[in-house]
C-alpha cells in the first residue's frame, strides 16, 4: 500500500499524515507471524497473511502461508527494512519485513514488494552471524533507522544468559555489520527498544534470561533475579548506555512507546509483572525518570498458579495522535483504553473481555477483586468460545479499529492456556470510539487460526504493509 506514495520516500512526513490516510487508503491485509514451537505439531512457523477487507471476497481469511525453512524458529516480532525514519529518501521502499526468531536466533528478511498478498523469502542470516560479529541471541525487536541501517535488539548471548545488547543490519545487503552498542557497559537483560533523536535517546526494557524464561514462568526465578525491572537509557549518538530507571523488583517492563510526536520527551511502558503503566520522561537535568500512571491491581484467586493473579500487561501502543494509549491485559482477559490528554493522569475510557483466566465456569475462582462485582461470561464470537487471553495489539492508522491476538509466546500458552495450544489462537477487531473513547468487539470479525491446513497454530504480532503506530518512528 505505501508503494503508491513512492514519490516521497517510505512512510508518512508526520503521524498525523499517516493518521489522515494520505496516500494510503485503509488496511486491507495484514501480515502475522504463526508459531508451531511448542503445539506437537512439527512443522516450521509461517508467515500468514491475512484479508481484512471487508468488501473482499475473502475478508477475515488467510490468503496466502509462507513456510520458514526450518523448525522451532518462534518467530514473534517484525520489522520494516525502511518506515518514517527515512522519510523523504526516494531510493528507499518499505519492501522487506524483518522477521527475527526469538528461540533459534534466526533473522529471515521476506520480500513483501515483489508481491504485498504473496510474500517471499529474500534472505536468511543464519544464527551463528549474531553469534561470532555480535556476541548476542534471542533478537526480539527490529527498527529501521533513517541512516538505512536495520537496528535489532536481543535478549541474550549464545549460550543462553541474558544480555541487553543490539545487532545492526545493513538495509541493503541485510548482512550483520556488528553491535549497535559501544563501551563495556551492557545492561543484564533486553527486550524492546525505542528511539528518539531529537533528544539524543534509545530505551530499552527487559524481560528475562532466555534459558530461564525458555520453556515457561516460574515466580521462584523472579526472586531469583531472572526477569527484568529496569528501562535502559543509551545515548543516541555515542551509542553508550547511560542511565538504568528501576520500575521495581519484578515489574518485567515489556513494550516501550514513545509518544509519536518527535518532539515529545515522555512515553509509556507496560509491566508485565506488576500490572502497572509507567510515564518516561525528560527531567530539568537531563537525565531521565519515570512515574507510574497506571496500576491494574491484581485478584485474590483460588484454582491458579498463585495466589495473587497479576493482569499481565503484555502489549501496549498509543493512537498516532497521541491521543489514546492501549493496553492489553492477557491473564485477567481485557483490553483497556485510556485518554492520555494529560499523560500524567491517563483516564479509562473504553475497556472489553475477550476470555482470560477468570471467566465464570472456569477452573479460577476469584474471591477478592478490587476492579470487577463479578467474574466475566466466557468471550464466545461466531459460535466459537475463545480460548486465552487478548495479547497482542495493532491499531489502524485512523485509530478506529483496534486487532488482536491471543498467544502471547508458545512456551508461556501452554502453561497459561494449555486449551489455546490445543485449539489454535484467534485474531479479532474491536470498533473503536475515537470521540469520546469506547470498545466494541466487531461480532462479524473472527480469523481462527484453530482451522488451519496444518493443524492449529499460534498466531502473534499483527503488521500492515504501509506501516503502523509501533513500526514507525518519526525523526
Amino acid at each position: 500500500q505505501s508503494a503508491k506514495c513512492g514519490a516521497c520516500g517510505p512512510g508518512y512526513a508526520t503521524p498525523l499524515d499517516a493518521m489522515k490516510g494520505k496516500c494510503c487508503p485503509r488496511e486491507e491485509i495484514v501480515y502475522l507471524p504463526c508459531i508451531y514451537r511448542n503445539t506437537g505439531i512439527e512443522k516450521p512457523d509461517y508467515l500468514a497473511t491475512v484479508d481484512v477487507d471487508p468488501k473482499s471476497p475473502h475478508y477475515c481469511q488467510v490468503i496466502h502461508r509462507l513456510p520458514m525453512p526450518n523448525l522451532k524458529d518462534e518467530l514473534h516480532h517484525s520489522g520494516w527494512n525502511a518506515c518514517s525514519s527515512c522519510f523523504g529518501d526516494t531510493t528507499k521502499r518499505r519492501n522487506r519485513l524483518i522477521l527475527p526468531s526469538l528461540i533459534s536466533s534466526r533473522i529471515y528478511v521476506v520480500d513483501v514488494g515483489t508481491d504485498l498478498r504473496a510474500p517471499r523469502i529474500h534472505k536468511v542470516v543464519e544464527p551463528v552471524e549474531l553469534f561470532w560479529k555480535g556476541n548476542v541471541a534471542n533478537p526480539h525487536t527490529s527498527h529501521c533507522l533513517g541512516s538505512g541501517d536495520i537496528l535489532i535488539s536481543c535478549l541474550g548471548d549464545p549460550s543462553g544468559n541474558g544480555k541487553g545488547g543490539f545487532i545492526l543490519l545493513d538495509g541493503e545487503t541485510f548482512e550483520v555489520k556488528g553491535n549497535w552498542e559501544n563501551g563495556e557497559k551492557v545492561p543484564p537483560l533486553g527486550y524492546d527498544f525505542w528511539y528518539q533523536p531529537r533528544h539524543n535517546v534509545l530505551m530499552s526494557t527487559e524481560w528475562g534470561v532466555p534459558k530461564v524464561l525458555a520453556d515457561g514462568f516460574n515466580p521462584a526465578d523472579v526472586e531469583r533475579g531472572h526477569y527484568g525491572h529496569r528501562i535502559n537509557v543509551w545515548d543516541w549518538s555515542t551509542h553508550t548506555y547511560v542511565q538504568a530507571i528501576d520500575l521495581g523488583k519484578g515489574s518485567i517492563p515489556l513494550e516501550i512507546r514513545f509518544l509519536h510526536n518527535p518532539d515529545a520527551a515522555e512515553g509509556f511502558v507496560g509491566c508485565a509483572l506488576s500490572g502497572a503503566v509507567h510515564r518516561f520522561y525528560k527531567t530539568e537535568k537531563g537525565d531521565w525518570a519515570a512515574e507510574k500512571v497506571i496500576e491494574v491491581p491484581t485478584k485474590k484467586v483460588q484454582g491458579w498458579l498463585l495466589p495473587d493473579m497479576p493482569g499481565l500487561i503484555t502489549d501496549i501502543l498509543i493512537s498516532l495522535d497521541d491521543r489514546f494509549l492501549y493496553f492489553s491485559n492477557w491473564l485477567h482477559g481485557d483490553i483497556r483504553q485510556y485518554d492520555i490528554s494529560n499523560t500524567r493522569k491517563p483516564k479509562l475510557v473504553g475497556q472489553v473481555f475477550l476470555g482470560g483466566s477468570i471467566t465464570k465456569g472456569g477452573p479460577v475462582t476469584v474471591v477478592e477483586d478490587k476492579e470487577l462485582q463479578c467474574q466475566p461470561e466466557p468471550f464466545v464470537i461466531k459460535g466459537k468460545r475463545v480460548p486465552g487471553g487478548p495479547q497482542m495489539i495493532q491499531l489502524s492508522l485512523d485509530g478506529k479499529r483496534l486487532y488482536v491476538t491471543s498467544s502471547l509466546y508458545s512456551g508461556w500458552d501452554k502453561q497459561f492456556y494449555p486449551d489455546l495450544v490445543k485449539e489454535g489462537s484467534v485474531m479479532l477487531q474491536i470498533d473503536v470510539d475515537t470521540e469520546r473513547g469506547g470498545l466494541k468487539v466487531n461480532k462479524n470479525f473472527l480469523v481462527d487460526f484453530g482451522k488451519e491446513p496444518d493443524g492449529p497454530v499460534l498466531a502473534h504480532e499483527i503488521r500492515y504493509p504501509g506501516g503502523d503506530s509501533t513500526s514507525d518512528i518519526w525523526v
